[in-house]
């Protein structure tokens, strides 16, 4: 009887380690959800954009999903291009104005830095449904079209320089991205079966949104 007891409670103790490690785990990744499609600026201090203490992860992190040795604009332009059936359900990969934030279902997170002076703006463009977003998630932002065909406008609103003037094709998620200058603030334009959509945005601060969904389409 003794014997039985024992082991009930070690078995209940395995149990609470398990749920633990999985709390812990789902809150490391929520945490990144959170500030990846959300209409709030997360401080740069609240550790969201800083790497983890698990620095020695970031090897695995990466590698297990064949992203190993790339630079951030690779990484970036590999997720958000991938097919979302085809995107991983245990990676989130948030890009803030200095940095791609990435993170795993283990808790584990690290930071890949940007260009210094350039600035990744994720574009959803909408006509009937959207979501709010701050920081674009490269693995769980979706926008409405998807594989759509738009014509794209971004002009420097000091300078009057066109940074960015191109028919292009919305990705797989519904959201088209550009590298545009950082240190600017800038004018956005969408025209898409003869609808329109302009919007101002800013690259100058580090809190500044890298996923824009409130452009719709009239």
């Amino acid at each position: 009887m003794t014997l039985n007891i024992f082991s009930r409670r070690n078995h209940d103790r395995r149990q609470s380690v398990k749920r633990a490690a999985g709390a812990y785990a789902m809150a490391a990744m929520l945490s990144i959800t959170l500030a990846a499609c959300s209409n709030e600026s997360p401080s740069q201090g609240d550790g969201a954009g800083s790497p983890s203490a698990s620095q020695d992860a970031s090897g695995d992190i990466l590698a297990d999903h064949n992203l190993a040795g790339k630079d951030a604009k690779t990484i970036i332009t590999e997720l958000d291009t991938m097919a979302v059936a085809d995107r991983p359900t245990n990676l989130m990969a948030s890009i803030r104005p200095t940095e791609l934030v990435v993170a795993n279902d283990l808790g584990d997170q690290i930071s890949v830095p940007l260009p210094a002076n350039e600035f990744y703006l994720s574009i959803a463009p909408y006509v009937n449904q959207t979501h709010e977003c701050h920081f674009h998630s490269l693995t769980t932002c979706l926008g409405e079209m998807a594989n759509a065909q738009i014509h794209l406008t971004i002009v420097d609103k000091a300078t009057g320089k066109t940074v960015v003037d191109e028919d292009t094709t919305t990705f797989d998620n519904g959201f088209v991205g550009v590298w545009i200058p950082k240190g600017i603030d800038a004018t956005v334009t969408i025209t898409a079966d003869g609808k329109t959509a302009t919007t101002d945005v800013s690259t100058l601060s580090e809190d500044d949104a890298t996923c824009l969904t409130t452009m719709q389409l009239l």
